[in-house]
């Protein structure tokens, strides 16, 4: 059995373990997040002129925090503002562990604030930032494994079946396990089925696995804390808790999650009438914005790979 962490390298060795093991994080996550703990760690040595003890990192000031933000902005290669987000992030999901694992507490990382990100148009989500919003909540060391679980299915049935919010938390404890398509109540009474993917399937499951409360069939599908049913706002608050952390725009939204369901089924060929059927639109104008979307998508990927663009 390993002795007592007295190391910030150790402690960092540690809590890549914690992510991938308790957390389930992706390998992909894990990298990253390993990527940033390492170059934080390798600055403050310099700094500090060489290893550092667990106490060193409960003792860390501010200013060399931000002096760590700072090379990142000037390094070679130097960070976007949005990638510097992401890199603090890490940290601050770090320095939680430090705290709550290790009993190491730092008051310094809550006096940093990021750089400021340029707000952009708003637009659905890559499929790469839909996947992290999914995967960061099993990130945060604050909630319990079964919430950890139903944050995951509800952005989950969001991404995966282009439902809105209501539809999603309007779903029944009998509803579940889901079958392979989910007849859905949409706006103005319109009834539509939605097929239901493997992925979305075994997020519900696992949310299932984890809930601690009992709950008759009528009763909702998801809970919140204390055992009523989830609101909007929650899955609201939660989605913008994770675009601070990974530094996406203001316009990620539980809704932009449903947008990027459609804009992603266009790029891969779906047609707009099945599109329309999907998503319950009343009028097929509604679902035509989206050929708008994934145009612009495809201008701005040919700008960037054309060598004469």
């Amino acid at each position: 059995m390993a002795g007592p962490v007295t190391n910030a390298r150790a402690a960092l060795a540690q809590w890549l373990e914690h992510l991938a093991k308790e957390r389930r994080a992706s390998p992909r996550t894990v990298e990253a997040y390993a990527f940033a703990g390492a170059r934080y760690l390798s600055f403050l040595e310099q700094h500090r002129g060489g290893p550092l003890s667990l106490a060193d990192m409960g003792g860390l000031a501010p200013s060399e925090i931000r002096a760590w933000l700072a090379q990142l902005r000037q390094g070679e290669p130097p960070l976007s503002p949005r990638s510097m987000s992401q890199a603090l992030s890490a940290i601050r999901t770090f320095h939680k562990f430090l705290d709550r694992r290790l009993d190491t507490p730092n008051a310094a990382i809550a006096l940093v604030r990021g750089p400021r990100v340029a707000p952009t148009a708003p637009r659905p989500v890559s499929e790469d930032q839909a996947r992290g919003l999914i995967e960061e909540p099993a990130l945060d060391p604050d909630r319990d494994d079964w919430e950890i679980s139903r944050d995951q299915a509800v952005l989950t049935l969001l991404y995966g079946c282009g439902l809105r919010i209501s539809e999603a938390l309007s779903l029944k404890r009998s509803d579940a396990p889901l079958p392979d398509t989910l007849r859905i109540l949409g706006k103005g009474g319109k009834t539509r089925l939605v097929p239901v993917l493997p992925a979305v399937r075994a997020a519900v499951d696992a949310y299932l696995a984890d809930l601690p409360f009992a709950a008759s069939p009528d009763q909702p599908l998801f809970r919140a804390k204390r055992g009523g049913a989830l609101s909007p706002r929650h899955v609201q608050a939660t989605v913008q808790a994770l675009r601070g952390r990974l530094g996406l725009p203001d316009s990620a939204t539980p809704h932009a999650l449903r947008h990027s369901f459609a804009t992603h089924l266009l790029g891969a060929g779906a047609d707009l009438r099945s599109i329309q059927e999907l998503l319950g639109h009343a009028s097929l104008s509604t679902t035509q914005r989206y050929t708008d979307v994934d145009a612009a998508s495809l201008l701005s990927a040919y700008a960037k790979a054309h060598p004469h663009a």
